[in-house]
C-alpha cells in the first residue's frame, strides 16, 4: 500500500514545487506609491515628482488639484478627477506633485496607486482589497482610452466611479488622464446626418460618451500653450538651476519637436543641464 502511493506523492510534492507561489500580501500602509499589476501590488519605495512649484502655466489646474487630493488625505469629501487635454502639457506630472506634497505634509496618510496598462479589468479585485485598510488611496489611470469597438470598457469605468456593484471603495478616489475629455474617439458619422445610420441620433451618440466624463466630479482641462507660457515653463524649470538661454533657443527647440507644451519645455532644460555639467 505504501509502496503505491510514493509515486503518485512524489508526483504531487513536484507539482508542488513547480507551482508558482502566491504573491506575498501587500502591505498597504508601508509605501508612498504602488503599481498595480492584477495579480498583486509592487510598491514604490520612492515617489519621484516635480516640486509642484516648478510647475508654471498652469496655475488654475494646480490648485484644483491639490486641493481636492488634500481633502480625500484628510477623510473630506474629494472628487474622482478627469485630467484632460493637450499632450505633454503637465497631466500626470501635476497629479504625482500633488500627491507628493501632500504626503510630504501628511506622511502615511495618503497612497498613490498606479495601474498597470494590462490590469484595468481588475480593478474590483484592487478596490476589495483597499477597503480595509486604513489609508486614502488616489487610484491612477495614466493615458486612459479605448478601441473604437469597446463597450464593456466605458460601462465598467462608469459602474466604478457611480452606483454599480463593483464600486470603487469609499477610501479610494479615481484619477485619470486622458487626451480628450470624453475618453472616447468622437467619429465623424456621429454627427454627420447622411452618415446613413437613421436610427441613431447623432447628439445622443456624443452626449452617451460625454456621459463617461460627467461621471467625474472634477474635470479639469490642459490646453496648448502659447510662446508666453512656454517661455514662464521653460524659466519655471531653469532659474532654480541657475542656467542661461536664450528665448530664440528655447523657441527653435521647441519649433523642431513640432509642439510647445511643458513637457517640451522640460526636455530643453535638460539638454541646457546636460551642456552645463548638472545633474538633474
Amino acid at each position: 500500500m505504501n509502496k503505491g502511493r510514493d509515486p503518485l506523492e512524489r508526483i504531487a510534492n513536484a507539482l508542488e514545487r513547480l507551482a508558482p507561489s502566491a504573491p506575498p500580501a501587500t502591505n498597504w500602509l508601508s509605501a508612498p506609491a504602488y503599481v498595480w499589476e492584477g495579480s498583486g501590488a509592487r510598491e514604490v519605495g520612492d515617489l519621484t515628482a516635480l516640486p509642484l512649484s516648478l510647475l508654471r502655466g498652469i496655475d488654475d489646474q494646480k490648485t484644483r488639484v491639490h486641493d481636492n487630493v488634500a481633502r480625500l488625505a484628510t477623510g473630506s469629501a474629494a472628487h474622482d478627477m478627469l485630467l484632460w487635454g493637450a499632450r505633454g502639457m503637465g497631466k500626470s506630472a501635476l497629479l504625482r506633485a500633488a500627491v507628493k506634497q501632500v504626503q510630504d505634509g501628511a506622511p502615511g496618510a495618503l497612497g498613490l496607486v498606479q495601474i498597470a496598462p494590462d490590469a484595468l479589468d481588475t480593478l474590483p479585485r484592487l478596490f476589495e482589497s483597499l477597503s480595509a485598510a486604513e489609508r486614502k488611496f488616489v487610484i491612477f489611470i495614466d493615458d486612459l482610452g479605448f478601441a473604437d469597438n469597446d463597450a464593456v470598457g466605458p460601462r465598467r469605468l462608469r459602474s466604478w466611479l457611480e452606483g454599480g456593484v463593483e464600486a470603487r471603495s469609499s477610501n479610494c478616489r479615481l484619477a485619470v488622464t486622458a487626451n480628450r475629455r470624453a475618453i472616447l474617439a468622437r467619429q465623424a458619422s456621429e454627427q454627420d446626418p447622411d452618415s446613413g445610420d437613421a436610427a441613431l441620433n447623432p447628439r445622443d451618440a456624443v452626449d452617451d460618451k460625454l456621459a463617461l466624463a460627467d461621471r467625474f466630479g472634477l474635470s479639469v482641462g490642459f490646453h496648448p500653450c502659447d510662446q508666453s507660457d512656454y517661455l514662464k515653463i521653460v524659466r519655471g524649470y531653469t532659474d532654480p538651476l541657475g542656467l542661461d538661454f536664450t528665448d530664440a533657443d528655447a523657441l527653435e527647440w521647441a519649433s523642431r519637436r513640432g509642439q510647445r507644451s511643458g513637457r517640451t519645455a522640460l526636455q530643453f532644460v535638460v539638454e541646457l543641464a546636460g551642456r552645463a555639467g548638472i545633474a538633474l
